[in-house]
C-alpha cells in the first residue's frame, strides 16, 4: 500500500509539472479562455498530491505500529515458551528446540547429546520445608544452568516438575559429561540458611543422565535412553552422572 501510494503521488506530482508546463505555452494565446482552466486543474493535481501524500503518511505511520505489535507478538512467543519461576524454556520450548536440533545433521566428528537432570528427594523438601522452600530450590537450579557456560546453540529447559535437561548440538559425549558434571558440582554450593541462626537447613543435589543421539533415532529415543541414564545415576545413590 505504502508503494501505491508513493507511485500515485509521483504520478500526479508528473501530471502537475505537466500542467504547468502547458499553461506556460498556452497563455499568450488566450489567457482568459484558458488560464482559468488550467490553474483549477492545477488546484485540483495539487489537492490530489496533498491527499495522496497524507494517505502515505498514514499508511507508514500504520506499518511502523504493525512493525511494534510484530515485535510484541514475538517477545510474547518467547516468553511463553519460558518457565517463569526458572526462567529457563519449559516442557513446549524444550520440544521445539529438540526437534529442530534432530532435524539438521550433527557437524562432522560431533554428535548431538541431552542431558536430563532430577532434584535429588525433591519431594521430601516440599514436605519438609514447604512447597515455598521447594520454589526456591528450583530458582536455585534454573540459576546454575543459567550461569554454565554455554556451548553453540545450548538451550536449558525445565523438562517437568523437578527435572530439567539440556539439549547440545554438534558436541561431544565428553563434552557434554562434562557440562553435566560442572551443573552437579554447582548446584551442591545451592544451599538454603535458616534467617534467623544463618544455618545450612538443606543442601541441594541434583542426579544426571546423558545420552548422545545416534542416527535413525527419534526424539523420543534419545529422551528415553537420557531417562535410563538418569534412573541409574538415582539408583546408584544419586548425586552423580551417568552416560547412556
Amino acid at each position: 500500500i505504502v508503494q501505491s501510494a508513493r507511485r500515485t503521488g509521483e504520478q500526479a506530482q508528473a501530471f502537475g509539472q505537466r500542467l504547468q508546463g502547458l499553461s506556460g505555452v498556452l497563455v499568450d494565446i488566450d489567457a482568459k479562455v484558458l488560464v482559468p482552466h488550467l490553474d483549477a486543474a492545477l488546484a485540483s493535481t495539487q489537492a490530489m498530491r496533498e491527499s495522496v501524500q497524507a494517505l502515505q503518511d498514514q499508511v507508514a505511520a500504520s506499518q511502523r505500529e504493525i512493525e511494534a505489535l510484530r515485535a510484541d507478538l514475538m517477545r510474547t512467543r518467547e516468553e511463553s515458551k519460558l518457565c517463569p519461576l526458572t526462567r529457563v524454556l519449559n516442557r513446549r520450548g524444550f520440544e521445539e528446540r529438540l526437534d529442530a536440533m534432530l532435524a539438521e545433521p550433527p557437524a562432522r566428528g560431533s554428535q548431538h547429546c541431552l542431558i536430563l537432570l532430577d532434584i535429588d528427594h525433591f519431594k521430601r523438601v516440599n514436605d519438609t520445608h514447604g512447597h515455598p522452600v521447594g520454589d526456591k530450590v528450583l530458582e536455585g537450579l534454573g540459576a546454575v544452568l543459567r550461569s554454565v557456560p554455554a556451548e553453540p546453540g545450548m538451550a536449558c529447559a525445565r523438562y517437568g516438575g523437578e527435572e530439567f535437561a539440556i539439549l547440545l548440538p554438534s558436541t561431544t559425549l565428553t563434552k557434554a559429561v562434562q557440562l553435566a558434571e560442572a551443573v552437579r558440582t554447582r548446584t551442591r554450593g545451592v544451599r538454603l540458611r535458616n534467617k534467623a541462626t544463618n544455618a545450612v537447613e538443606l543442601t541441594v543435589t541434583v542426579s544426571a543422565g546423558v545420552a548422545a543421539w545416534q542416527p535413525g533415532e527419534d526424539a523420543r529415543t534419545l529422551v528415553s535412553c537420557a531417562d535410563a541414564a538418569l534412573y541409574r545415576s538415582k539408583a546408584n545413590g544419586r548425586d552423580r552422572v551417568m552416560v547412556a
